[in-house]
Formats: structure tokens, C-alpha cells, sequence
């Protein structure tokens, strides 16, 4: 059901059918993937990141992964070519300008989110849409500084993007219906599945199931009750998930999980969503997972 009408609805007629060229303001783990697809679906990519060598990294790192489906026969040696030439670095959010969609993917902390939307607003134009990839953040609170708050929307994308098939749209309290549509077709453009969040309540669908999944999985290890292998292995074999909560928050991040918990529960006050003391201790101590060697289990530390 439509929580509110908006009168400029009009600006996204066209829905995403002219989208050409994604920006993509952050180059992690979710940026980087982001870009991956992007660029294989044949749209030119403009990735930005103020830290230094960051855009070379994630280059880097989406060659590796397309040289590896090349090798496995998934992806021709002239379409690696192809996408790695629709890929660019721009040095600032402004360069974005331009952009018919960017989707950010910054850190999961909303006054950096919303600076980001803030210039973002100020410079792109009325047909482009602003997504932003937070798995846990209102998208309401991240459009409030932005001067387009009707063009901004969730596109919540899961790690790792290229192999997970599922985006999470979310409306926010001004999100347009068109821009909500227009973020519906371009994620199924970008090779994906879609569920749409009709509004922006802390935590949407996934976060708030996984959430619980994952704090549950946590106390079980921090009482001694089992270990982590032990917890994933039942979740894998006994519910047929493909990979355990606690090796996915290792993929993901624990810090990320941390911040999710304690987001939801802030907006909530729902004491189900309150994190355990074991994940303020690891990101406390910097084992976050698969990105510093170091979480639930062990790994060799990624680079880039």
C-alpha cells in the first residue's frame, strides 16, 4: 500500500530505462561489488573513495574476479576487457554530477551517509536516482539534509554482491513511487531479485531477521553452549542455509553486525535487537572478521 502521494512523481517517468552511467560512492567490499556487476551488465561506472588508492584496490580486486570467471569459462576474455574499460575513478562526489543513478555504500554511520547525499542533492540532476546501500539506517533520516529527498532510496545489495541475487528496496517517507520503481528495474537490470520494504522502519526485513539469527548465534558461543563451527553447522544442515550466521558475519563484517544490532535497537528500544557483549568485544579488539584475519574464526587477512 502507498504511504503518501507526492507531486513529483513526474521526474522519474522514464523509470530506469535511461539509465547508462552508475556512480558508486565508496570502494569496500560492497562498492566494489556493486561496481563488479555494474560494469559486467554493461553500464559505465564512476566509483569514487576519499581514501587514497582505494578506486586502484577495488579495480584490482573486480579484475581478479572477472580473470577468475574468465578461467572458468563464465565470462569471455573480450567481456572482461569491455567491463574493466567501463570502469573509472572520480575524485570527488561533484564528478558524480553527471551520474543517472549513484549508490552509495559507505560506512554504516549516518552522518557520513547523509554528507554524502547532502552534495549529491546539490549537483545531480532531477532524473537521477540516490540509493544508498545501508542495511540497517532509515532512509528517511539519510535523505533528511539532501535537498532531493524524493529521489533517495534503499538498495540494500548483500555481500558478497556478485554471487547473492537478492536487493532489498526500501522506501523512505519521501521516496516517489517512480524512483521506487526505477529502483526496482535497475536492480533487475544489475542481475538481480528484488523485495520491496514499503516503509523505512529500522532494520527492513533482512537486517531485522538476520539480526536476531546472528545475536542468538553470538550468545550461544559466549556461554560456552557450542562453538561457532558447531552453531553454523546446525543452521547449514538443520534449516539448509548455505552458509552459517556467524561464518556470514565473518564475511561481512562483525563490526557491521555490531552496528546493525545496536541501530535497530537505538530506534527501537526492542530489547531483541540488543547485541551481545561478545560482538562489542571483537570490534573492540579489531577481530572483525575475514577483512583483519580475525572473528568468529580464522583467515588470512584481505587485502584491498
Amino acid at each position: 500500500m502507498r504511504e503518501i502521494n507526492h507531486p513529483e512523481e513526474s521526474v522519474h517517468e522514464e523509470n530506469s530505462a535511461g539509465v547508462t552511467t552508475i556512480g558508486v560512492v565508496g570502494a569496500g567490499l560492497m562498492g566494489a561489488g556493486i561496481a563488479q556487476v555494474a560494469a559486467a551488465a554493461g553500464f559505465t561506472v564512476l566509483i569514487h573513495d576519499s581514501v587514497e588508492g582505494a578506486f586502484a584496490r577495488a579495480k584490482e580486486s573486480i579484475e581478479g574476479r572477472y580473470r577468475h570467471l574468465q578461467a572458468k569459462g563464465r565470462m569471455e576474455a573480450a567481456a572482461v576487457e569491455d567491463a574493466l574499460g567501463r570502469l573509472a575513478e572520480a575524485s570527488c562526489v561533484e564528478d558524480l554530477a553527471g551520474c543517472d543513478a549513484v549508490i552509495e555504500a559507505v560506512i554504516e554511520d549516518l552522518a557520513v551517509k547523509q554528507d554524502v547525499f547532502e552534495r549529491l542533492g546539490r549537483v545531480v540532476g532531477d532524473h537521477t536516482i540516490l540509493a544508498t546501500n545501508t542495511s540497517a539506517l532509515p532512509i528517511t533520516d539519510i535523505a533528511a539534509r539532501c535537498c532531493r529527498p524524493g529521489q533517495v532510496v534503499g538498495m540494500h545489495f548483500f555481500s558478497p554482491v556478485p554471487v547473492m541475487r537478492l536487493c532489498e528496496v526500501v522506501r523512505g517517507y519521501r521516496t516517489t513511487d517512480a524512483v521506487l520503481q526505477a529502483a526496482v528495474d535497475l536492480a533487475h537490470r544489475l542481475g538481480k531479485e528484488t523485495i520491496v520494504v514499503s516503509r523505512d522502519d529500522a532494520g527492513f526485513v533482512t537486517s531485522r531477521l538476520m539480526t536476531v539469527l546472528v545475536q542468538e548465534a553470538a550468545r550461544i558461543v559466549e556461554e560456552g553452549l557450542a562453538t561457532p563451527e558447531d552453531v553454523d553447522r546446525a543452521c547449514e544442515l538443520g534449516f539448509g542455509h548455505r552458509m552459517g550466521p556467524l561464518a556470514t558475519t565473518d564475511l561481512t563484517g562483525v563490526d557491521v553486525a555490531y552496528r546493525a544490532g545496536r541501530s535497530i535497537f537505538e530506534a527501537t528500544g526492542d530489547p531483541t535487537f540488543r547485541p551481545p557483549q561478545i560482538l562489542r568485544r571483537m570490534v573492540a579488539a579489531g577481530a572483525l572478521g575475514r577483512k583483519s584475519g580475525e572473528g568468529f574464526y580464522q583467515h588470512d587477512r584481505e587485502r584491498g
